[in-house]
């Protein structure tokens, strides 16, 4: 399941740099956001799938949804759109598992606690983001702007999943997802209408965009996501996200023939090694 997410995540930015074009971001997000709510409706009819049974887990889930959907990817795609570059914003967002690490050192996390193998593998895994990402990084391309809007992605899904793993108990996801959708949809679709720029409903790269990030990013990434968290560590699961940088710029050397230079392949292996020492070091736990 994590090698699967990995991967799925990491087609994020290469839909971007197909739909964006096409599409301001909020739109597209609030009709990604509409068209999975109806695909996890059908399915949820089909299955019978519980709903969650009290208002309190109902508002929880609300608030990973706003925090995780509407905070982290509309930060992330208001911030591409505004002309930040998909390696600069890979890079910010590739901080999470250090701010997940540094809460869980500082007020502990269901007894969780980060050992010393563990902070070796996040300074590994994030000195192999380092070599993977630098060489994309380009000049000029940072406003305060576009740097808020990532930075405010970053912290987005950083609260969201510290969020969940403490207050979200275990559900179906499938119900959860949905949840977390409607808040989502909620709060992005009157800031969408504001946005002047219009939909090219027609172009195909767009209806591509479109169909991969509701079948594969929502339903596929954004469910696995949500199992991980529910059953693994934070600092763990978040350790992940350091993969998907280095994953993309393989994706975008496969389908976009961009450079795949020796930095890139050393800090992947770089970065699978942190990963490696985080997932599986023995988690420390906090003093009774």
């Amino acid at each position: 399941m994590p090698i699967v997410f990995v991967l799925i995540w990491s087609t994020g930015f290469i839909v971007a740099r197909y739909g964006m074009p096409h599409a301001p971001p909020l739109k597209f997000l609030a009709l990604r956001y509409a068209l999975s709510l109806l695909c996890f409706g059908v399915w949820i009819a089909l299955s019978k799938a519980a709903w969650p049974r009290n208002r309190a887990q109902w508002a929880h889930l609300a608030m990973v949804g706003l925090l995780i959907h509407a905070g982290y990817l509309g930060g992330v795609w208001a911030a591409v759109k505004a002309g930040i570059g998909a390696g600069t914003v890979a890079l910010l967002v590739g901080l999470q598992p250090v701010l997940t690490a540094l809460w869980v050192t500082g007020v502990g996390s269901h007894g969780e606690r980060v050992s010393p193998r563990q902070w070796l593998g996040l300074a590994l895994g994030f000195a192999g983001l380092l070599m993977v990402v630098a060489p994309k990084l380009g000049s000029g391309e940072i406003t305060g702007w576009n740097l808020s809007l990532a930075i405010g992605a970053l912290l987005s899904i950083t609260t969201g999943t510290l969020y969940q793993k403490r207050h979200v108990k275990t559900c179906d996801v499938r119900t959860a997802s949905s949840v977390q959708l409607l808040a989502a949809l909620a709060v992005t679709l009157p800031v969408a209408l504001l946005e002047a720029e219009a939909v090219d409903w027609r172009h195909p790269q767009l209806i591509g965009a479109m169909a991969w990030s509701v079948l594969v990013l929502t339903l596929g990434g954004a469910s696995l996501l949500y199992l991980l968290i529910q059953r693994g560590a934070a600092t763990a699961v978040t350790s992940l996200l350091y993969l998907v940088p280095p994953c993309t710029a393989v994706l975008a050397w496969a389908l976009f023939d961009e450079s795949l230079a020796a930095p890139v392949l050393i800090g992947l292996g770089f970065t699978a090694a942190g990963v490696a020492l985080v997932v599986g070091a023995p988690r420390a736990t906090a003093p009774a």
